[in-house]
């Protein structure tokens, strides 16, 4: 679009494939459409009814993401922002979540030393794998019947069963050790994988026995989950934060102190990444009675990898060339350019005429995305007021608004010294000045964009204005 090229657009997706042609002045460009979002897994399956091993992969993902990544962020921002806390007001049904994870990370369980990371991940096990089931299990007691009379444990909600840490168990050793190393990653501590270690530390940890509670509310579903949110009392949301910030840390008290966020990289081997999603998910999918996941179908789904198909990418590079043909050979009709739309597992094989660019009528001139309104300022470097006597005079509009980027350079609303003052500058100079920042080397043009109006004061939209420079 920048420089006003055709493009052949292709992909493919195990069996399926697609081509789309954009073709200058012609054919929208390519950012004027976009595909529909993908098919996400509700919340309330992920949390507490999951039935096939892609819900507890996304789930383990979930918590990687959370606890691993994003608990670092929020740390770091707390610690270097200011305005941190203040933020939070416009996020109230996380708000108090995330101040709790904030006191856990920063003073509830903080390590020191690494044997602390393996306590943490023992109780974050007994936690997920064990408490949480129990908790569900009880408001949702085995045998309960629905409204209808149907047993709510049935069909795609599987019963679950609370684990029982075992040692000796290798998939339970795996979280441990997985868990444990990321934690120490966070926190810039030394790693260990002696399991002799984690052995030692882990006789010693006393896990204290859980009570399920009657106060406790789960939603069955999305619905219901977002109906809870909406009634929280924002009176107990607050007093709840005011606690939870009077036991945080002054930032202050802790300068230059830093987590390592660990951002998620499935082909290194080395960095437990794909062990620790391997390991959660196979135990959650233990839990709920649902065929396990090795590593390395574990990592082909986490990292939504779906292998290329050889038939698919020759189809698809025949369909593109095809088109290619048309572009060289100068097609100027729309009907002559196709769209593919393929699926050989059907098989399937669909195609369309690109939609044609959309026009905007600007009194007597009819333009598109693709135009631009060229102005060279190679031999003279125009004045803010030449500049738009041009526009004006060319166009049969009034300039009412000039912008670079996000920065205004003329507006009817500014004072009047103002607009006089930049009335004199150099498009160059006016940029460097309002922007604060010089004009890189490498650009050749400075791209405007104007609001006019016409003789009637009604709006007038026009494209781009082109500055050529070098």
């Amino acid at each position: 679009l920048q420089y006003g090229i055709p493009m052949l657009e292709s992909g493919t997706l195990g069996t399926k494939g697609n081509t789309q042609v954009v073709v200058p002045h012609l054919t929208e460009n390519y950012g004027a459409s976009r595909d529909p979002p993908e098919k996400s897994i509700p919340i309330c399956t992920l949390k507490n009814f999951p039935s096939q091993i892609e819900h507890t992969l996304q789930w383990a993902r979930d918590w990687f993401e959370g606890t691993f990544s994003q608990d670092a962020v929020n740390v770091n921002q707390y610690l270097s922002q200011s305005d941190f806390l203040k933020k939070l007001d416009s996020t109230p049904n996380t708000k108090v979540s995330m101040l709790e994870r904030l006191h856990a990370s920063l003073v509830q369980d903080r390590p020191v030393k690494f044997e602390e990371c393996i306590v943490w991940a023992r109780h974050q096990f007994e936690e997920k794998y064990a408490n949480q089931i129990k908790q569900l299990l009880h408001n949702f007691p085995p045998g309960m019947l629905t409204s209808t009379g149907q047993p709510f444990w049935s069909g795609t909600k599987r019963q679950p069963t609370p684990l029982e840490f075992d040692m000796d168990d290798s998939e339970h050793m795996n979280f441990i050790i997985s868990a444990a190393n990321l934690r120490a990653f966070n926190y810039r501590l030394k790693g260990e994988r002696d399991v002799a270690l984690f052995r030692a530390v882990l006789a010693n940890i006393v896990v204290p026995d859980f009570v399920p509670s009657s106060s406790v509310k789960i939603a069955e579903n999305d619905s219901e989950l977002k109906d809870q949110e909406n009634h929280s009392d924002m009176m107990d949301i607050d007093t709840q934060a005011e606690k939870v910030i009077s036991e945080l840390p002054e930032p202050s008290s802790l300068a230059g102190y830093r987590l390592q966020e660990a951002e998620f990289e499935k082909d290194d081997d080395s960095n437990f990444h794909m062990d620790f999603i391997t390991a959660a998910s196979n135990l959650r999918a233990r839990n709920y009675s649902i065929q396990e996941a090795d590593k390395h179908k574990a990592k082909l789904i986490a990292g939504k990898i779906i292998p290329a198909i050889a038939t698919t990418t020759a189809l698809v590079t025949g369909l593109v060339c095809l088109e290619l043909y048309k572009l060289v050979g100068g097609k100027k009709e729309v009907e002559s350019y196709k769209n593919g739309f393929i699926n050989l597992a059907l098989p399937f094989f669909a195609f369309s005429e690109p939609i044609k660019v959309p026009k905007i009528k600007a009194g007597d001139w009819e333009w598109s995305i693709w135009d631009k309104i060229e102005v060279d300022g190679r031999k003279k470097s125009w004045t803010l007021e030449e500049f738009m006597k041009h526009i004006q005079e060319t166009h049969k509009v009034e300039v009412n608004m000039l912008s670079y980027g996000v920065s205004i350079l003329h507006s009817f609303f500014s004072p009047a010294a103002k607009r006089k003052e930049r009335m004199g500058m150099t498009m160059t100079d006016l940029v460097e000045h309002v922007t604060k920042k010089p004009i890189p080397e490498t650009q050749k043009t400075l791209q405007f964009e104007v609001c006019c109006v016409d003789e009637n004061d009604e709006d007038v939209e026009l494209p781009t204005v082109s500055y050529r420079i070098k």
